[in-house]
């Protein structure tokens, strides 16, 4: 087939397969998915998991102050990328395989022009890019929540079902969600009692989507003209849309920079984490932490209603 015939997720998936095999380093990082290890912690109906993957403290440790921002060259930046890493275009961004996985076939999308990481210019590109990307979740991480290129515009994306929040929100929503705004065609929905907060806006309509998102996000806003801290999960279906929204109070726990090493924890939250699964680089780490450290966890950096 030739690729113009091709859908975009069939371009994807030749693309991961193609660097799998001729990129070492995202090939050994991928192959060690096979056998990363994962604890599960239950909560009120539903689980919350922890994986140790090593590749991650490249992203765990990344210092993102302005300082060391300015002081690296942008490694989302076409010049600055690894010769071995291919690419696909797909209007202002570079589809790109992330060699440093949370999950099998993690993409990052990464706008074309060094901008600065922001949600709302943007957002009707991900509802697109979703749509043309069924069975995986895109997500964005704030500048001040969990994105290890604050400077640099751009998404990620992960097969959907690898994320709990995904899986976990049909069944939940019975449960444990309340009414919370309907406008126009999108309705907006909050998950209680899910160990941090949750809002979830769904409809078929992008521009209603759009409008719904917006009205949440400067009712969020507690500076002008300074987006609000939050981490974002967008996900296709057969319904229309689903965009998950968590609102931060905090870059990171009290854990991650503790003086006592009993007590540190090199748990760095970004979507991944709020979506249900948090990443440790460090075994000792992924041994010791427990379930009233991730209550903790969760209660320190989830903006509280």
């Amino acid at each position: 087939m030739a690729e113009n015939e091709m859908t975009l997720l069939e371009r994807v998936r030749q693309m991961v397969s193609a660097q799998l095999l001729s990129w070492e380093l995202a090939g050994r990082n991928h192959a060690a998915l096979r056998i990363v290890q994962t604890r599960e912690f239950s909560f009120d109906g539903f689980s919350v998991y922890v994986q140790f993957n090593p590749s991650r403290i490249v992203s765990s440790g990344a210092k993102v102050d302005a300082a060391s921002v300015a002081a690296r060259p942008c490694f989302l930046c076409p010049e600055n990328r690894p010769a071995e890493q291919m690419s696909i275009e797909w209007g202002g961004y570079d589809i790109l395989l992330n060699p440093y996985p949370v999950f099998a076939s993690h993409l990052t999308i990464a706008h074309k022009g060094h901008c600065q990481q922001e949600i709302a210019p943007y957002l009707t590109d991900m509802f697109a890019l979703s749509r043309e990307l069924p069975g995986y979740a895109l997500f964005y991480n704030g500048p001040r929540c969990g994105a290890s290129a604050p400077d640099h515009q751009h998404f990620q994306a992960v097969p959907a079902a690898s994320l709990p929040v995904v899986g976990d929100y049909g069944r939940l929503k019975q449960t444990h969600a309340v009414q919370y705004d309907r406008t126009g065609r999108a309705v907006t929905y909050v998950m209680r009692d899910y160990l941090r907060t949750l809002f979830c806006i769904e409809s078929a309509h992008a521009d209603a989507l759009e409008i719904a998102f917006m009205k949440l996000y400067n009712m969020l806003m507690t500076e002008p003209f300074v987006e609000p801290m939050m981490n974002v999960v967008c996900v296709w279906g057969d319904e229309g849309w689903r965009l998950f929204v968590f609102p931060r109070a905090a870059f990171r726990p009290w854990q991650y920079s503790a003086d006592d090493e009993r007590t540190r924890l090199l748990i760095s939250p970004a979507a991944v984490e709020m979506a249900g699964v948090m990443i440790t680089p460090l075994r000792e780490h992924f041994e010791r932490v427990t379930a009233a450290d991730i209550a903790d966890i969760y209660s320190q950096v989830s903006m509280k209603l």
